[in-house]
């Protein structure tokens, strides 16, 4: 697929959502009459406002004007006998993207694996399927308007059923899928699926705030960590070790900042008996939960290893941060922690395709095979082999000399 034409595809389904942005917020309140005003995280989640438009452009725009990700040469060999030996990149297929409530998945997902030079298949939910249609019916113009088949973009407005069916059957001609939703959802795609699957895992991530830390970072941190409740990139777990200076004094501090964010601390026994403000909750099956909530969850590690640990047991290997003014703490943590991102005195809220530069991102991987972390456009491509010869044979010669005129 040319390079230029799929650029120009990008370029005018940027054009498109300038021009349509108030149907398609309008389409969008649809959606959003149709939810519980109670459920924050859905609202942060469904809502499409002139704000997420103009973010919309701003992937489309970025993702246009990356380098083509088809037909990278990621090796060659030419052997003693001629025989020429290529390796280049080329795109997975047909990819179905299934997700929940985020119509922007619609534009930026499918865009970033356009531009891989994919066919895309979108399942979104049913709460956000207003929203998801209209924006369908541009990628369909960009599309039309260039030249391409209208159904390089398709979504599927199909029931529950339809769509694990769909997942099961190995005659669907689907090359990759990439759930993004909750672990229901994801566990179900793994199990049933026919074709590979790449795990937009769930976040679940982790802070350790080190006896050596700077607090006025560390509460900087947190708070920015739990800024957005609905993000796979936000903040659940704060481990704190024991050993820090004006450990109650402190505790207290980032309580008292969170509290004034509307966000809800809770903690095991062992942190409520230094602070009496806390919800206690000694379940240790919390520790594993994402909470996409107002909600944030506090305990005590003895020591670096203990919060190594801990973090590799419970998170969804998506990102960890570590706040410290001990390099080699800090290098020893980002070593061993197992997530696809891992931070010193930054925040996890950076774990995304455009933060990290490469643009609008399809998911974030929390597996090692195929690609780890924002999966951009570069990393939307398989590889293969091209080998050019002269009629060259392995071996041995194959005599054409016999009964037979060749």
């Amino acid at each position: 697929m040319a390079l230029k034409s799929k650029n120009n595809v990008l370029t005018r389904l940027s054009e498109l959502l300038k021009e349509n942005q108030v149907n398609i917020i309008q389409k969008n309140q649809i959606d959003m009459d149709s939810i519980s005003d109670s459920d924050i995280s859905m609202i942060d989640r469904l809502k499409v406002d002139k704000q997420k438009i103009e973010g919309m452009i701003k992937s489309l725009n970025e993702v246009s004007q990356q380098k083509d990700p088809e037909g990278k040469v990621l090796y060659e060999y030419i052997r003693e006998d001629g025989l020429h030996i290529i390796n280049k990149t080329v795109p997975f297929g047909t990819i179905l993207i299934i997700y929940e409530s985020r119509p922007d998945v619609t534009i930026e997902a499918a865009a970033t694996a356009f531009k891989a030079g994919n066919r895309i298949i979108l399942k979104g939910g049913r709460e956000s399927l207003n929203t998801n249609i209209a924006l369908t019916e541009l990628w369909k113009q960009a599309l039309q308007e260039n030249g391409f088949d209208s159904d390089y973009v398709k979504y599927l407005n199909i029931s529950r059923d339809e769509t694990q069916s769909l997942i099961k059957n190995s005659n669907n001609k689907i090359d990759l899928i990439i759930p993004r939703g909750g672990d229901a959802l994801i566990n179900f795609v793994i199990q049933n699926s026919s074709a590979p699957v790449i795990i937009s895992g769930r976040g679940n991530n982790f802070i350790y705030i080190d006896d050596e830390c700077d607090i006025k970072k560390a509460i900087q941190l947190i708070i920015n960590g739990k800024q957005r409740i609905s993000v796979c990139n936000a903040i659940d777990k704060v481990l704190i070790n024991k050993n820090l200076d004006r450990l109650e004094d402190n505790i207290a501090i980032f309580i008292n900042y969170l509290k004034d964010y509307n966000i809800e601390v809770y903690s095991n026994s062992e942190v409520s008996n230094i602070s009496k403000v806390v919800t206690i909750d000694d379940n240790p099956e919390i520790m594993y939960e994402e909470f996409l909530a107002p909600k944030i969850y506090f305990s005590l590690v003895d020591n670096l290893t203990e919060a190594v640990n801990t973090i590799n047991k419970y998170s969804g290997g998506h990102s960890a941060v570590i706040v410290t003014e001990n390099e080699y703490k800090a290098t020893t943590f980002m070593q061993d922690v197992d997530c696809a991102a891992v931070y010193h005195n930054a925040s996890s809220r950076f774990t995304d395709g455009g933060q990290f530069g490469v643009g609008a991102e399809i998911a974030i991987s929390t597996q090692k095979i195929h690609f780890r972390g924002p999966l951009g456009t570069q990393e939307l491509v398989t590889n293969k082999w091209f080998v050019y010869g002269n009629g060259h044979v392995r071996d041995q010669q194959i005599s054409t000399t016999n009964s037979c005129n060749i």
